[in-house]
């Protein structure tokens, strides 16, 4: 996928971004910057398949900040301003997104050029959660360490008697600098690296990375291997789609239905153990096409997907018809449509609010748009929505493998990919993760080598989404919600 380049601006910034998302298609794809001395800005427009890149050059290392009036920008601020040292002046919130106190606070690990003047104090690196007061408020702390098996990722909850008023995550406890090495590290073994970003989705980070690399040495994947990845992706979906059904029926009290999908979730991953080699996917996408031919297993991953969709089939029935199971889901965490596009969510989030947004209907990635299930949308907003939205896809894509199974071409499965990278390029890689829009955003400078990997998991979109679902819920429905996004901690530290 080629990106159309252009220079806008600091001071045209702002009109120009919101002009672009009066377009309710058109998206913000992501925020960020090469090496601290531009801000770039990637933007999407789904209706044309196609992509912007705005580079904005700096003069100094302060900018006007979008967050007042385009507020999904917010996160992207704070991640620019403690990787590359910006500091977005206006910002009604700012803090650390990633770094912790442990660090220097004149320390930003993705900044290659000399400092101006230091604006940024030492004190600035303590994090301050928003206090909420009056009679008969108190915190309830969650983490950073939980009880289960489960990432890190700090929640302090502001309750009055039973109700949540205020949730404030905190995140970067995760943070491993993989931006950083995927600059740094050989870029024929960076897809080792780019996969392993968040490791349940393997597969869909994989062929992010391998479209962006396809897309700067110009050359595509042999039409079998685009089958491939499709099912690959597909398959990773499956999997953890029945995967956090059976995590919702655990946080719900349904034990007997929790223990049912984890058996049949294993049945997902044997699936993508035969078409891959492995049950989560390791390997198999690359730039160029695939990494084996598992024409024998064919046969079997057609047969064997049919038996887990008739197995499926009665259960996730007893989950939608249980009435105790549905009115401990409905009204709870609910994300207004308004909202919802206000702050950019994408995947089941987004959809469950209205947006009618699935990456594999408008950019290419595997055999889509050309064969790209319908989209799955619900308009409540709630945990009740975001399952039904779950379901669905879960549904829409067993059937889509059985189709692809029928109609997978022959040929070889990798095409020749140069030795060199084209200097001073630009690659990009959209993908449909299970949990949403996923971009890969490589930059290579004059010496041919990548200067700069950007990676956004839909994640990093999405945690606002929960903090404003948990308002004025119950304490206990705080689990409910947290698991109806199901997001990642790591893919958002990357």
């Amino acid at each position: 996928m080629k990106v159309k380049h252009l220079e806008i601006p600091l001071n045209k910034r702002l009109t120009s971004l919101s002009s672009w998302l009066a377009d309710k298609h058109q998206r913000l794809g992501l925020i960020t910057s090469i090496d601290g001395s531009q801000l770039i800005t990637l933007v999407l427009d789904p209706q044309q398949g196609s992509a912007q890149l705005w580079e904005s050059p700096l003069s100094g290392d302060e900018y006007p900040s979008l967050t007042p009036l385009i507020p999904q920008c917010h996160w992207y601020e704070r991640a620019v301003w403690d990787l590359f040292g910006l500091y977005p002046n206006g910002h009604p919130r700012l803090k650390q997104l990633l770094l912790h106190e442990v660090y220097d606070p004149h320390f930003h690990p993705l900044r290659t050029i000399a400092r101006l003047p230091e604006i940024v104090s030492a004190t600035q690196r303590k994090y301050e959660f928003l206090k909420v007061e009056g009679e008969g408020v108190y915190e309830v702390p969650v983490g950073p360490i939980h009880a289960g098996i489960i990432e890190p990722g700090h929640f302090r909850l502001s309750c009055l008697g039973e109700e949540i008023l205020n949730l404030e995550i905190r995140l970067g406890y995760l943070h491993r600098g993989i931006e950083k090495q995927l600059s740094k590290i050989p870029w024929q073994k960076a897809r080792f690296l780019a996969e392993a970003a968040s490791s349940d989705t393997a597969a869909a980070n994989a062929l992010a990375h391998a479209q962006a690399m396809e897309s700067l040495v110009q050359i595509q994947a042999p039409p079998k291997a685009q089958y491939l990845r499709s099912l690959s992706l597909e398959l990773e979906r499956i999997a953890m789609h029945i995967a956090d059904l059976g995590g919702m029926a655990v946080d719900i009290g349904y034990l007997g239905m929790a223990s049912t999908l984890a058996r049949l979730r294993g049945s997902a991953l044997r699936l993508a153990d035969l078409l891959t080699g492995t049950r989560f996917q390791r390997g198999f996408i690359l730039p160029g096409g695939v990494h084996k031919d598992p024409d024998k297993q064919l046969s079997t991953i057609r047969h064997e997907t049919h038996k887990l969709k008739v197995s499926l089939e009665p259960v996730i029935t007893l989950f939608v018809e249980n009435s105790s199971a549905q009115e401990r889901m409905e009204t709870i965490g609910r994300v207004s449509p308004s909202l919802a596009r206000d702050f950019g969510l994408v995947g089941i989030a987004g959809r469950a609010s209205g947006i009618a947004y699935d990456t594999r209907q408008h950019f290419p990635q595997g055999i889509f748009p050309t064969h790209a299930p319908p989209v799955a949308v619900e308009t409540k907003g709630d945990v009740s929505a975001r399952i039904k939205v779950r379901i669905t896809e879960l549904f829409n894509s067993l059937a889509l493998i059985e189709t692809l199974l029928e109609e997978i071409p022959a040929g070889s499965v990798l095409s020749c990919v140069p030795d060199k990278l084209p200097a001073n390029s630009i690659g990009v890689g959209i993908v449909e993760a299970f949990r949403g829009e996923l971009i890969h955003l490589v930059f290579t400078g004059a010496d041919k080598a990548i200067s700069r990997y950007a990676i956004k998991d839909p994640s990093f979109n999405n945690w606002t989404g929960l903090s404003i679902a948990v308002r004025g819920n119950l304490l206990a429905d705080f689990p409910i919600c947290n698991k109806s996004f199901s997001l990642s901690y790591s893919g958002h530290d990357l």
